[in-house]
């Protein structure tokens, strides 16, 4: 797809476009798992950083608009209705018009990353600044914004990644599985440690002590019962947390998952529904981490459940099957695949965003 010609676009400002609200306050740590997207200020996964269950008599954020994050700009469009962040600090902002649907919302939010990366953490956006932004965007021969054109625009873009996406599950369903023969049993007790991390400070309170966004003082990832985000829940504060790097976090017990494994190469603290262990023998590649916790979730996901917690003194005596040198793990075999695999998918993902970045904005 060749660049887009904006020699006829307008500049346009938020404020002339939206109505800008904030959500009312509200915190997803006074949440319980659910089903209904949490939107924060994060810069990834549409903003969504928790599945929550909201209270009986809870009116939820109506979907079809923009959030915002005040921290850098992240902005999202919200195809369902949802939770979101308010209250003081990174409450994020909401856009809406009458005009937008998923298409156009989806292109907007494409201008508007590009036009906020000016702010950060320390010169946050609010609801003035934002209101006296500029935008470039198609209009019409009146002069109104073209949401026909951006709409028209995003499907194609939709499309061309939707075939993107058919030939990277092609490759994918034509690997060929791994030869295990030469592999070696392992006893996960006699290969891994449990790291009994504490929290170091007496007054730690997680209502107030933790932070949902990383930024300079809250610097730790600390992992939790969290299905997705490598289990990372929220980041603390180092001088509050124990810590431990090249560990593998293994989720203890929560609403929604249980024994879900991720790695963790950097320094990591631990809240109360997970665990991390440690490599019994010596382990410097972040590859092979990653390849030791895929099978580790393979041999401890789906035996346990949320009434028959996974603990470790039970996952500890469950065994698995690796790649062996010298009666220990192939560390060096582990890390050669993992890079491998990695290398691929990078390939690959280098093919499908060609499609979208091909038609970025000039």
């Amino acid at each position: 797809m060749e660049k887009i010609d904006t020699i006829g676009w307008k500049d346009f400002t938020v404020g002339e476009l939206f109505e800008v609200s904030r959500p009312i306050a509200r915190s997803q740590a006074k949440y319980k798992e659910g089903d209904v997207p949490f939107v924060a200020s994060g810069n990834y996964n549409n903003g969504v950083v928790k599945w929550c269950e909201p209270s009986c008599d809870e009116t939820l954020d109506a979907k079809g608009c923009i959030s915002v994050s005040p921290l850098d700009g992240s902005a999202f469009y919200q195809p369902t209705d949802f939770l979101g962040r308010g209250g003081a600090g990174s409450a994020i902002l909401l856009l809406r018009n009458e005009y937008l649907n998923e298409m156009s919302g989806l292109f907007i939010s494409a201008v508007l990353r590009a036009a906020l990366t000016k702010f950060s953490y320390n010169d946050q956006i609010n609801s003035r600044t934002i209101s006296v932004q500029g935008l470039k965007l198609p209009a019409t021969k009146t002069g109104a914004p073209d949401y026909a054109y951006m709409d028209a625009y995003m499907r194609k873009i939709m499309d061309e990644s939707e075939a993107s996406l058919k030939s990277l599950r092609r490759a994918n369903n034509e690997y060929k599985k791994i030869n295990t023969e030469r592999w070696k049993t392992f006893v996960l007790g006699d290969i891994f440690e449990k790291l009994n991390l504490c929290i170091k400070n007496p007054n730690f309170n997680k209502a107030l002590d933790v932070s949902e966004i990383q930024n300079e003082e809250f610097s730790i990832p600390l992992v939790n019962a969290k299905h997705g985000n490598n289990g990372i829940m929220y980041y603390g504060r180092e001088d509050d947390f124990e810590t431990a790097e090249m560990t593998i976090d293994i989720v203890q017990n929560g609403a929604i998952a249980t024994g879900d494994v991720y790695a963790q190469p950097q320094k990591t603290g631990v809240l109360w529904d997970a665990y991390l262990v440690k490599p019994l023998f010596k382990l410097s590649s972040k590859y092979a981490l990653m390849f030791l916790a895929s099978v580790l979730e393979k041999a401890i996901k789906d035996k346990f459940s949320y009434d028959d917690k996974c603990t470790w003194e039970r996952a500890s005596q469950l065994t698995v099957l690796l790649p062996e040198k010298n009666e220990i793990p192939d560390v060096d075999y582990m890390t050669e695949y993992m890079t491998k695999i990695l290398d691929e998918a990078n390939e690959s993902m280098d093919i499908l965003s060609k499609t979208v970045l091909e038609g970025k904005l000039v």
